[in-house]
C-alpha cells in the first residue's frame, strides 16, 4: 500500500478553514462555559435550595448523558417545540452546556476548599457576599482547580469533532470531505489526528500561561 499525504494536504485552505471553526467553537464555549459554570458553583454552594436543586438536575442530566445525544437533541429535537437553531448555534449551546455542567463541579470543589477562616475574616472587612465571592473565595479556587479545568476544556475541543454530524465544517468535517473525494481516508484522519494532537498541546500550554495572568494575578 502507498500513501499518498499530498492528496490531502492539497487541500489545505479546507483543512485550516476547518482548524478555524474548532478553534472558534471552542473559544466561545469556553469562555459562555466558564461564567455558566461560575455562576453555577455559586449557585450550589450558596444558593437557596430551590436553586441548589435545579443546578443539580441540570449538572445531572449533562454528565450522565452522551454529548452527541445533548447536541442532537438541540439541533433535531427542539425544532419540534419551534426552536430552529442554525448547526453552528446548536453547537455552542451544545458545548456550553457541557462545559459549564463539568466546571460546575470542578469549580465547586475548589470553593468547598477555600478556609472557613478567610471568608470570615473577609466578611469582618465588610466585604457584601458578592465582594467575598469574587475577589476572596474565586480566585484561590480557581487556581486550585486550573489543572483540572484545562483538561476539561480540551476534552470539550475533542469532543467538538461530533459537530461535524450535524454539518458544522470543523476539522474532522473537512478530514471527512477530503477523504470523500480522493479515497485517501488513511492518510486524511492521520492528518486530522496530528492535527488535534497539536491542537491540544497548544491550547493547555495557552491555558496554563493565560490562566494565573488572568485570574491568579501572577
Amino acid at each position: 500500500m502507498e500513501f499518498d499525504f499530498g492528496a490531502v494536504l492539497v487541500d489545505w485552505r479546507l483543512l485550516a478553514k476547518g482548524v478555524a471553526w474548532t478553534i472558534g467553537l471552542t473559544a466561545i464555549a469556553t469562555v459562555i462555559g466558564m461564567v455558566v459554570g461560575v455562576a453555577c458553583a455559586w449557585a450550589r454552594s450558596s444558593g437557596p435550595a430551590w436553586l441548589r436543586w435545579v443546578v443539580g438536575t441540570y449538572v445531572e442530566l449533562i454528565r450522565n448523558t452522551p454529548f452527541i445525544v445533548q447536541l442532537f437533541f438541540i439541533f433535531f429535537g427542539l425544532p419540534a417545540a419551534g426552536v430552529k437553531l442554525t448547526p453552528e448555534t446548536a453547537s455552542i449551546i451544545a458545548m456550553v452546556a457541557n462545559l459549564g455542567a463539568y466546571a460546575t463541579e470542578i469549580i465547586r470543589a475548589g470553593i468547598e476548599a477555600t478556609p472557613k477562616g478567610q471568608i470570615e475574616a473577609a466578611v469582618s472587612l465588610a466585604l457584601n457576599r458578592m465582594q467575598v465571592f469574587l475577589r476572596v473565595v474565586l480566585p484561590p479556587a480557581l487556581k486550585k482547580v486550573w489543572p483540572a479545568m484545562v483538561s476539561q476544556i480540551i476534552i470539550v475541543m475533542l469532543g467538538s469533532a461530533v459537530c461535524s454530524q450535524i454539518s458544522v465544517e470543523d476539522l474532522s468535517y473537512a478530514a471527512n470531505l477530503i477523504q470523500s473525494r480522493n479515497f485517501r481516508a488513511f492518510e486524511a484522519f492521520i492528518i486530522a489526528t496530528l492535527i488535534y494532537l497539536a491542537l491540544s498541546i497548544g491550547l493547555r500550554r495557552l491555558l496554563n500561561w493565560a490562566g494565573p495572568k488572568l485570574f491568579f494575578g501572577r
